[in-house]
């Protein structure tokens, strides 16, 4: 179970949508964290990497397996 607070606004919105389809607030709430999670984990993803930049190979490192080492 999660509780999240959302704006007034944003709760009226979501109650009419649920009032004119016959479906409940939770429906929606799903849907649009179906639709938008991975592009957010895909962002957050990407600064995390911007921030914290893994270690780089050149193709000689590479081919002498100088990657394969701890």
């Amino acid at each position: 179970m999660l509780a999240v607070r959302i704006p007034n606004s944003m709760e009226d919105r979501l109650a009419r949508l649920a009032k004119l389809t016959g479906r409940p607030k939770s429906f929606y709430v799903r849907q649009a964290l179906e639709a938008h999670l991975e592009e957010i984990e895909d962002t957050y993803t990407a600064l995390y990497r911007l921030e914290n930049p893994a270690r780089r190979w050149t193709l000689e490192e590479l081919e002498r397996g100088l990657d394969r080492q701890g």
